[in-house]
């Protein structure tokens, strides 16, 4: 499987694609940026160390050379300028956005192929994916909240003293400020989450305030998020690579789950070789319910107002 990195020059890319060289399951990294330079180096450092993880071509090409991509991942974004309004940052990557998706169309693409998008604002631009590019659209995929359930998962973990991997957490809607932790379904390998000492509502209040927090906290102290991400974009990978047909909180259009349609966020999704394959239902409280109604309204207002 050959996956080309649009953005693979910067921090998210690169991690990405060392994520991916370590799981060893994809045969082929194409890294693309606009700082050729910066790919190269990517590309090279990272082929310096094939010879410890798998047999896999890495390289930096253009567009032309990734139209036989089986996935195309767009990690590719700018950052917030001083005293720069929300608004104006998404219009600015909207822009960026559409730009590459004209040279993605302009090189050509097969037409099975998957676009998988990290680049934030990532509902927006997922859904902007797959009314530009004309694909199916479980052929578009968005990062979505996979990194904010981690996160989740993992703060619950650390304030609980147990084990990570034992942890079951998710969030769902936007990834933003509207985004709704699941608390309903939260476990700690099979014990429901409520039921564990010392987890009532000043618990749960903290975790999800740190969680929400935790991408402005990372940004602060070291610039930007890498390796979870990364991590995290390996996951959906190889659950498409492997046709692993994995439940993950990822960004896809709705039409109809959860009372919401014409929007791009996460729900449960099932995730297999031709992306997207169903959307599933899970019980909530009314509460969760009602949060998720209200991140899809604010995702609507906000994509009223972008500029195309």
């Amino acid at each position: 499987m050959k996956v080309s990195i649009i953005g693979g020059g910067g921090r998210v890319g690169s991690c990405a694609a060392f994520a991916l060289q370590c799981g060893g399951i994809v045969s082929e990294i194409q890294l693309i940026d606009a700082n050729q330079a910066m790919a190269e180096g990517e590309a090279l450092d990272l082929m310096h160390g094939s010879a410890f993880t798998a047999d896999q071509r890495i390289y930096a090409g253009g567009y032309e050379e990734a139209a036989d991509s089986d996935i195309f991942l767009i990690t590719a974004g700018l950052r917030r300028k001083p005293d720069e309004s929300r608004l104006d940052l998404i219009n600015r990557n909207v822009a960026l956005f559409v730009q590459i998706l004209e040279s993605i169309k302009k090189a050509g693409m097969r037409k099975d192929a998957i676009v998988f998008v990290v680049s934030n604002p990532v509902d927006i631009l997922t859904q902007l994916a797959g009314q530009q590019l004309g694909l199916p659209w479980q052929q578009v995929i968005g990062l979505g909240t996979m990194l904010d359930s981690t996160r989740f998962s993992s703060l619950i973990a650390e304030a609980l003293k147990v084990a990570p991997t034992q942890v079951k957490a998710l969030t769902l809607g936007e990834h933003g400020d509207s985004m709704v932790p699941i608390w309903s379904s939260a476990s700690i390998n099979g014990l429901p989450l409520t039921e564990y000492p010392g987890c009532g509502p000043g618990f749960q209040n903290q975790i999800f305030t740190r969680t929400r927090g935790s991408g402005a906290e990372v940004i602060k102290r070291k610039g930007g998020a890498g390796y979870a991400v990364g991590i995290a974009i390996r996951d959906v990978i190889h659950s498409i690579a492997l046709d692993q047909q994995r439940i993950l909180p990822v960004s896809s259009l709705l039409q109809g789950a959860y009372n919401v349609r014409d929007v791009c966020y996460s729900v449960p999704t099932v995730v297999g070789r031709t992306g997207v394959m169903d959307q599933v239902e899970m019980k909530l409280w009314p509460k969760e319910q009602t949060g998720l109604q209200q991140s899809a309204r604010a995702l609507k207002e906000t994509m009223a107002k972008v500029q195309l």
